[in-house]
């Protein structure tokens, strides 16, 4: 009898534990660490910006320099037919969590605020354009 009385007690506790799992399964937080967050940042504008034909950034190139000795990787952009210029924008990151930082003579134009936007939005995780 005690030992139906046992698993009778088991049971009512795992319905009563079913209850409390969660429905879906918890979002993974992107890595905020520097490298990682110059990673999905170096693809989408790869995407977005370079490969995609987007006439604001076709007189340009993207020149990832994520392997920094320095802690800092970073991507730029060059003029797209003179690779070995001075960049016109760096996107760069350093520590963990990152500090994120652009500047360069784009940045002082009218593409300032849609760089500012897209680098906000691919460092914090989200892939789209």
């Amino acid at each position: 009898m005690t030992y139906k009385i046992a698993l009778a007690c088991l049971a009512v506790t795992l319905i009563s534990l079913q209850g409390c799992k969660s429905e879906r399964p918890a979002a993974v937080a992107p890595d905020r660490a520097a490298l990682p967050m110059m990673e999905r940042i170096a693809v989408a504008a790869n995407s977005c910006w370079f490969k995609s034909g987007d006439a604001a950034f076709a007189a340009y190139r993207l020149a990832p320099e994520l392997n920094s000795f320095s802690g800092r990787p970073r991507i730029l952009a060059v003029p797209r037919h003179s690779p070995e210029s001075r960049p016109l924008l760096v996107v760069q990151a350093e520590g963990n969590p990152a500090r994120l930082d652009a500047f360069g003579p784009m940045m002082n134009g009218s593409q300032a605020a849609r760089i500012r936007k897209d680098v906000t939005r691919w460092a914090a995780g989200d892939k789209g354009c």
